[in-house]
């Protein structure tokens, strides 16, 4: 496997001149996986201000002084444009779909102005002095990376290849996008709801998950 080192200076990575894509307002269609209760709960329309957590590849946040997660400015919220990437990437750690705990919702939504991302999906990832390992490599050193593309170049977030769903690309967003959410969602529903039982099936069949 190719090595993920760690990210040149700030003055370095804006000599270069990423690859960008666009998510377009209205007419594009985002999914995320939300949590409604548990440790860290959030809204639909929420961004995740507590981090980074050990378990999210691409969160810019700061620790605190003592290299823990804390509360801050800097904020998260990942999604896809597919739900079973969503279902791919939230539910890896056990490839069990749980609908129950902490109440999972699925939601679609449409930004109200456009998104720009960094597009990490291509040669970008190498010319900048990483590897595809971004992607599936060492989750410590991709949220360095995270950290250092947030602060070399003005962008809503991040789109990336899923580990789990291959073929399939994922969204980082960051605060910078909060604004382009729209007042209310297209369909937010929880994952234990019976409408979505044939749709878990699916999606747990195509991954090789099981569903709790």
């Amino acid at each position: 496997m190719a090595k993920l080192g760690r990210p040149p200076s700030t003055s370095v990575l804006r000599e270069l001149d990423p690859p960008r894509a666009t998510i377009h307002a209205v007419r594009d269609r985002l999914a995320r996986i939300y949590y409604a209760s548990g440790p860290h709960p959030v809204a639909w329309n929420e961004f995740r201000a507590w981090g980074p957590a050990t378990n999210a590849r691409f969160d810019h946040h700061l620790p605190d002084d003592s290299g823990k997660p804390q509360v801050q400015s800097r904020k998260i919220l990942y999604c896809a444009k597919q739900g079973i990437t969503c279902v791919a990437e939230v539910f890896q750690a056990t490839r069990v779909v749980n609908r129950i705990d902490n109440d999972p919702y699925l939601c679609v939504f449409s930004p109200r102005r456009d998104l720009t991302l960094l597009d990490l999906t291509g040669r970008f990832a190498t010319r900048m002095g990483a590897s595809l390992a971004i992607h599936s490599g060492p989750r410590h050193r991709a949220r360095e990376w995270a950290r250092a593309l947030y602060g070399a170049f003005d962008c809503d977030g991040l789109l990336y290849l899923s580990s789990m769903d291959p073929g399939a690309s994922a969204i980082a967003l960051n605060e910078r996008a909060e604004d382009a959410m729209p007042d209310a969602p297209l369909s937010n529903r929880p994952l234990s709801d019976p409408l979505f039982t044939d749709v878990i099936d699916a999606h747990t069949h195509r991954l090789g998950y099981l569903k709790r």
